[in-house]
């Protein structure tokens, strides 16, 4: 009885062990049984890689016309007709164009967010209603899951867990140089990853100009009002009569008493 059981129990334990090592080195021209492949095998387009998929057997496809590289900037448009008498000359305060925005490849200020050894400030690019907008935008979508629409660090992210997000209306980041947030952006700081693969030079400063525009609607004060507004803020608020919701019909008007 004790041998008949030791002999059941060393082969199902010689075929537990041929089952979990396989035939290791063993060379077939048949495709294997693969019960759990771990993908293994993908069926994806390899780089340099023969694909009968397309007719001329290329896995590799050109680009669609009109692809251009991430951080590429697009070319100036065409010289006008006005501009073939000669160059035009040049502004003494007129904003430096020779630049070229895309992704941080320099080490000046406008790439690096430094002035020598130290963080500088200002925005080294035009302030325009057109780059707040696109600061407003670019926020929005990058930045606003997080920080919240009023920088005030109450994005949709804080309410599945991540309690460490900072708000931008803290005195602290108010006095925080443009250009530490700007190294802050490109570099990520503590659970903040890094944007600058993601985020262009110039949309980083586009963003950081509507920042600083959102801290200061968040933190005005009657001073900021022009003088010839500062009236109207005294003036009480105006009533009006609440709107029709749609399909609700507005009350009758009570007829007027006849005068005698």
């Amino acid at each position: 009885m004790f041998l008949r059981a030791f002999l059941l129990i060393s082969l199902l334990l010689t075929i537990a062990a041929v089952a979990v090592l396989g035939f290791r080195g063993d060379k077939r021209t048949n495709e294997p049984w693969e019960i759990f492949p771990d993908m293994v095998r993908q069926m994806k387009v390899r780089a340099q890689a023969p694909l009968n998929f397309f007719a001329d057997g290329r896995g590799p496809r050109m680009p669609v016309n009109g692809t251009v590289p991430i951080g590429y900037e697009m070319p100036a448009h065409a010289a006008s007709a006005s501009d073939a008498a000669g160059p035009k000359p040049a502004q003494p305060n007129a904003p430096a164009e020779s630049h070229s925005f895309g992704f941080s490849v320099g080490t000046d200020y406008a790439d690096t967010g430094k002035m020598g050894n130290n963080w500088g400030t200002g925005i080294p690019i035009p302030v325009t209603p057109q780059l707040l907008q696109r600061g407003r935008e670019r926020f929005n979508i990058t930045c606003a899951m997080c920080h919240g629409a009023t920088a005030t660090g109450n994005g949709i992210t804080k309410s599945y867990g991540l309690a460490t997000v900072v708000t931008l209306q803290d005195d602290r980041i108010r006095k925080m140089s443009d250009g530490e947030i700007f190294n802050t952006i490109t570099n990520g700081k503590n659970t903040m990853m890094a944007y600058g693969p993601n985020i262009p030079v110039q949309d980083r400063w586009a963003i950081i100009a509507y920042l600083r525009a959102l801290q200061r609607s968040q933190n005005a004060t009657a001073a900021d009002v022009p003088p010839e507004h500062r009236a109207e803020l005294d003036k009480p608020a105006e009533s009006k009569p609440p709107e029709a919701k749609p399909g609700e019909q507005k009350p009758a008007a009570k007829p007027e008493a006849p005068k005698k």
